[in-house]
């Protein structure tokens, strides 16, 4: 065996009915595991549904069973989280989607061995070892083969005519190039074997209850710097590391005292967070302001310093390992980051004293860099960045294409300007289907959009029909039951603007430059977006009034002056409404506010008058942002006194077109590749 395939025997489990672990032919004999932690292990769904419709209502009924040495040794795990779970515990699925994956909670097992999980995805074709417990040759036994993995369907890693054996689901894969278990069998192809990617347990943080995961993660660190501390002469992880081809980088040994440390802080609440950090060490290394628009999703802070490999810096060349320069600045960067926003709930002494011994042979610049970041004394308030979101997120949807299905993309908006694609569907769907079609994409999003506290803006390029469509109102995550009945909406959360498609698919009109540029200097004041129109008769008493025409209402706005926003007591998609909204866009108005809901409003002059006032206290078409999410959040609110609700009345099924002219998807601007098996839906 070679030194990974003798670490990873230890830590393999074979999963049964509690009290058949001892089973020597495997009747009762469900798949394979392996503890990542003590106390926790990984393998498939589908092993553990062997256990029925107990096994989805976390009861302990998964039978644990490992060898320590000569020893055999059992305990009962329960399962803690799991993608995909079954909607209906008794009826499970015949085939297991992707990501196939389950988390269980074993307790009694903190002196288990565990394997060492790769930081970053493995990069084809590279040789793997798969490991697994099997009966395929009569008796329970240990099975691995050695393979390549040779690419991916978008989803599983492929191995290259290798498969595992009967039994063997669950077990984990190992990169020989990186010392680490990259992946868990999940079944057998036709020519190979599928591979779920560690990476897929990033999945299980979004679930209820997700936190389990960076619980086991910041125990699986724990774990591996004890090892590496311990002065017994049993194999481990890390030293077999430092065995294989020497690399530029970080030490095995250093990356495992860093993640150590790491564990101990508080986690970071989505991977925008983590991201912001990274982008912040890239941008410093390379010496320049240019985001990098490759996109990932890092869940703890290990994962973001394993992002900084390899990188290049054509000013910086020859001066010392920049790998180790990143990871150095981003554990800087990570101090400060849990300092500012926890205070002395995180406890950054035993990381900064780390930081600063390993810095002592950095670079001059370097040192000061980390100085203004962690040095003694530097103010809590010191801010390395105006304090923003990390990116806003791009809603796209087109007209419709076929069968009145509309196509739609979900990107990041990285800088105001660079976009990083993340999902789409060019088929499209119904629209009655669009905010259950995209609830799970725009929360993906988001989540790399925010940076703790910083949320991003949605932005939604729509096309005019869509107009009065309330994303406002939706929620991207369904209640968890009836205490998250108050549970906040996109729009009281988030700003949420629309924009208009039609006109970005061309270069911007001079007037519509014009408006938003005077839209930027302020002041604002209300126009009515359609105007009633006196009509002929004898004399003012039997005067009629006609609706006006779209070149009536074009060439009232476009006389309006620079500041004037377009105000509307009712919807803009269809009929009159839309006919006016269709004379304001032509006219260049970037700003304009209306009322979603049904017709039949008998407020509104006093819409019209607080719209007014509004767009006054705003000022600028920024500004005009805030104070719509906050009428959004006290509109519905039906605790508040008839005084309140009174109001805010006005403000019920509010929205806000707020469109820039030289904001994406407007002229080509920069957009990477999306990440590998996020571009279909």
């Amino acid at each position: 065996m070679s030194a990974f395939d003798a670490l990873v025997r230890p830590a393999l489990v074979r999963i049964a009915a509690p009290g058949n672990g001892y089973d020597p032919h495997g009747d009762r004999y469900w798949g394979t595991g392996f503890f990542i932690a003590p106390g926790w292990v990984l393998t498939c769904a589908h092993v553990v549904a062997e256990g029925g419709s107990a096994v989805w209502r976390s009861e302990p009924v998964v039978g644990v069973t490992w060898e320590d040495g000569k020893t055999v040794r059992e305990a009962t795990g329960t399962v803690v989280l799991a993608l995909p779970r079954p909607e209906r515990p008794e009826d499970p699925p015949d085939r297991w989607g992707f990501p196939d994956v389950a988390l269980l909670r074993v307790p009694g097992t903190q002196k288990a061995s565990c394997v060492r999980l790769g930081e970053r995805p493995p990069v084809p074709p590279t040789a793997v070892g798969l490991h697994g417990w099997s009966r395929e040759t009569g008796e329970l036994g240990v099975r691995q083969v050695r393979g390549n993995l040779i690419g991916s369907d978008g989803q599983a890693l492929i191995t290259d005519w290798v498969m595992p054996v009967e039994g063997c689901s669950g077990g984990p894969v190992v990169d020989l190039a990186q010392g680490a278990v990259v992946g868990l069998n999940k079944g057998r192809g036709r020519d190979g074997g599928a591979v779920v990617p560690v990476t897929a347990l990033r999945r299980l943080h979004d679930l209820p209850g997700g936190a389990a995961m960076g619980e086991a993660l910041r125990a699986h660190d724990r774990h591996h710097l004890a090892r590496y501390r311990s002065l017994d002469d049993r194999p481990d992880w890390t030293r077999a590391q430092r065995l294989l081809p020497a690399s530029h980088g970080v030490s095995p040994g250093l990356r495992t005292q860093l993640y150590g440390h790491f564990a101990e802080l508080p986690a970071p609440t989505a991977p925008g967070e983590v991201m912001d950090l990274v982008d912040r060490v890239k941008a410093w290394i390379r010496d320049d302001d240019l985001p990098d628009a490759l996109e990932d999703d890092p869940r703890t802070w290990s994962e973001g310093a394993g992002l900084l490999r390899g990188l290049r810096a054509p000013r910086r060349d020859g001066v010392r390992d920049l790998d180790l320069d990143a990871v150095l600045l981003y554990a800087a960067h990570v101090v400060r980051h849990v300092s500012e926003r926890y205070g002395e709930r995180a406890d950054t002494a035993a990381l900064t004293r780390w930081i600063v011994d390993e810095s002592g042979d950095a670079d001059r610049h370097l040192r000061r860099a980390i100085d203004r970041l962690v040095g003694p004394g530097r103010p809590a308030s010191l801010s390395v960045r105006e304090p923003r979101a990390r990116a806003d997120v791009l809603l796209e949807i087109d007209t419709p294409r076929y069968d009145r299905r509309y196509p739609w993309r979900v990107k990041l908006l990285l800088d105001g300007h660079t976009v990083s694609p993340l999902h789409c569907d060019d088929r499209g769907v119904e629209r009655a289907r669009l905010r259950e079609t995209l609830r799970e994409p725009l929360a993906d999003a988001l989540r790399r959009g925010d940076s703790g506290p910083h949320l991003a803006a949605v932005e939604a390029v729509l096309p005019r029909e869509l107009f009065d469509e309330p994303l406002d109102t939706w929620r991207l995550e369904p209640p968890q039951g009836p205490e998250d009945a108050w549970g906040t909406t996109l729009g009281q959360r988030r700003i949420v603007v629309i924009r208009d498609a039609r006109r970005h698919a061309r270069e911007p009109a001079p007037e519509w430059r014009e408006r938003w540029e005077a839209g930027e200097r302020g002041p604002l004041r209300a126009v009515p977006l359609r105007a009633e129109v006196p009509g002929a008769g004898a004399d003012a008493h039997t005067a009629r009034v006609r609706r006006e025409t779209w070149a009536e209402a074009y060439d009232r706005l476009r006389d309006a002056e620079g500041g004037a926003v377009p105000v509307h007591c009712g919807p803009v998609g269809s009929g009159d409404g839309l006919m006016a909204m269709n004379a304001a866009l032509a006219a260049g108005h970037p700003l304009a506010l209306w009322r979603t809901g049904a017709h039949d409003h008998t407020d509104c002059a006093e819409f019209h008058e607080r719209a007014d006032r509004l767009l006054a206290d705003a000022a600028t078409a920024w500004g005009v942002r805030g104070p719509v999410r906050s009428l959004r959040t006290r509109a519905p609110d039906r605790a508040a006194g008839p005084e309140a609700r009174a109001a805010y009345a006005w403000a019920e099924t509010i929205a806000v077109l707020l469109d820039p002219p030289d904001r994406p998807p407007h002229g080509g601007r920069l957009e990477a590749p999306p990440l590998l098996g996020e571009g279909e839906q």
